[in-house]
């Protein structure tokens, strides 16, 4: 006989976050909806939509759950199955390009950029309103109007997801 092993809650919240983090039917649906005036490659905004959810996933759980014991643990979660999720994205693409390609150092990068550009603009009323521009650069035009307009929308969803998940769940 074969001893299951049970998750706790907090496991299986962060099983929960990083699929709904990696999960790509809103980032299709975001990118179906730019219009053709954008001055962004749709693959530019697709790419950077996915990394933008995982950061904003990862973000959500450390901001709404500042002052909770499961906190540290959930992050570790949800950090540790991003990291692995990259490392074998990271190896099928060497393998499909030739191309060597750290993708969770690329998230690093990305979230670092995101966090400089808050901390540089301090009295922003809204995170998204930072984020947004951000994003725009990084798919090739920070004046592209579209693309910060995506940009801030997932930022916005994802952080509205997750807030809605963690007190469905107990934890907010």
């Amino acid at each position: 006989m074969h001893s299951r092993v049970q998750k706790s809650d907090v496991e299986l919240a962060g099983d929960d976050l990083f699929n709904f983090a990696i999960d790509r039917e809103d980032i299709k649906s975001l990118t179906a909806l730019l219009p053709k005036e954008s001055e962004c490659k749709p693959e530019a905004i697709e790419y950077e939509l996915q990394l933008l959810k995982i950061i904003s996933t990862g973000w959500s759980i450390s901001f709404f759950l500042e002052n909770s014991p499961h906190r540290d643990q959930l992050a570790e979660i949800f950090w540790r199955l991003i990291h692995e999720f990259s490392g074998t994205l990271s190896e099928t693409t060497q393998l499909m390009t030739g191309k060597d390609i750290n993708y969770f150092q690329i998230l690093n990068d990305r979230l670092d950029m995101y966090v400089d550009s808050l901390n540089k603009k301090p009295d922003a009323k809204e995170p998204a309103a930072v984020i947004g521009p951000e994003f725009a650069r990084f798919c090739g035009s920070g004046d592209d109007v579209f693309a910060v307009m995506t940009g801030s929308r997932m930022f916005i969803m994802t952080m509205a997801r997750v807030k809605e998940f963690l007190k469905k769940i107990g934890l907010k």
